[in-house]
């Protein structure tokens, strides 16, 4: 019985040596790697079987270099990890290129050899634009005056006090102040032209008393 066990796990094992090699086989024995571009800096790929197409279920092993077009610059080497944003064949770097233009070149080692190459441009990103310095309210700093705040200008004391009905007491106007004035010195006047006249009369009444008493006198 146990020579029967052992017999089928070792039949068994042959077995399994035998169908991965043929699995292999049927993806062939190189791989297709394309370099797709890149997305927010991180270098992009695409590896697959060269022979079927299909895509690869194992972990790469790949190392990924980038120089600049002037050669001033290198980055790397990166290896390349599998990138949930794209299809079963797709793979992407963890680091991030800094802006401008670079040769990539990205070589597979295993599970088959594979090499793919592409000219990436990096665009510069210009930065979010800041909110809240730009408002202007009252009592806040305006960036379009030069920082100099704007203060609501404070309302008159009278002007709320004459809008508020009965409840405030009149202020003395100047009209009134003006014709009181110009009443006294009318009644004055009156008053002063009344008296000469009255002088007058008597004056006149002197005199005609005076003529007529020279004149019994002379008859």
């Amino acid at each position: 019985m146990r020579i029967r066990i052992a017999l089928s796990a070792t039949l068994a094992a042959l077995g399994l040596m035998f169908l991965l090699p043929a699995a292999a086989h049927a993806h062939g024995d190189t791989l297709k790697v394309v370099v797709t571009g890149q997305r927010t800096g991180h270098v992009t790929a695409d590896i697959t079987w060269e022979n079927d197409g299909d895509a690869v279920d194992e972990t790469v092993a790949a190392t990924v270099n980038a120089v600049s077009v002037d050669g001033s610059r290198t980055m790397g080497p990166w290896r390349l990890v599998r990138d949930p944003a794209a299809a079963p064949a797709g793979w992407t770097t963890a680091e991030a290129l800094p802006p401008g233009t670079w040769k990539v070149s990205v070589e597979v080692g295993f599970p088959a050899l594979g090499k793919g190459e592409l000219e990436v441009g990096v665009p510069v990103v210009d930065p979010a634009p800041t909110t809240g310095a730009d408002t202007t309210a009252t009592g806040t700093t305006d960036s379009a005056t030069g920082g100099t705040p704007a203060v609501s200008a404070p309302t008159p004391a009278s002007a709320s006090a004459s809008g508020s009905g009965s409840d405030a007491a009149p202020a003395p106007s100047g009209t009134q102040a003006a014709s009181g004035g110009e009443g006294a010195a009318v009644w004055w006047t009156t008053a002063g032209v009344a008296a000469t006249a009255l002088a007058g009369a008597g004056v006149g009444l002197l005199l005609r008393r005076r003529r007529m008493r020279g004149a019994c006198r002379t008859s």
